[in-house]
């Protein structure tokens, strides 16, 4: 599995893959939110420091992991990822939020995660 984008030291994001997503994500004891991206999206490079901002920030309500679509196409099939940037909010193993194509400034995407995580109750 190859590096998304060169995360610095203060960030809590992991890269994921089909082959352990349901341990990473499923499985996980804290809610996730995974960010699927690919190489050539300029809008998933734009987001990227906010994400990995926020990976911070939220790192004892939420693990944040990244899934790259293109070297791992079974997890955005299943899930049925359209568009890039889309970050999806699981919850004792099931999505419960969605957010597409989200703006790069680390204020707005939280007040989405935030608001995703009250609505649906994911916190």
């Amino acid at each position: 599995m190859s590096t998304i984008h060169n995360l610095p030291s203060q960030s809590n994001v992991m890269n994921i893959g089909d082959q352990n997503f349901k341990d990473q994500v499923l499985n996980s004891t804290l809610p996730v939110i995974i960010k699927f991206t690919a190489q050539w999206c300029p809008h998933c490079h734009a987001l990227a420091p906010a994400y990995q901002q926020l990976s911070v920030e939220y790192q004892d309500k939420l693990r944040f992991v990244q899934l790259d679509v293109d070297e791992n196409p079974q997890v955005p099939t299943t899930y049925r990822i359209q568009g890039m940037p889309t970050l999806l909010i699981f919850k004792d193993g099931k999505e419960c939020g969605r957010i597409v194509g989200p703006g790069p400034q680390a204020n707005s995407l939280k007040q989405r995660i935030d608001q995703v995580l009250v609505e649906n109750g994911c916190d």
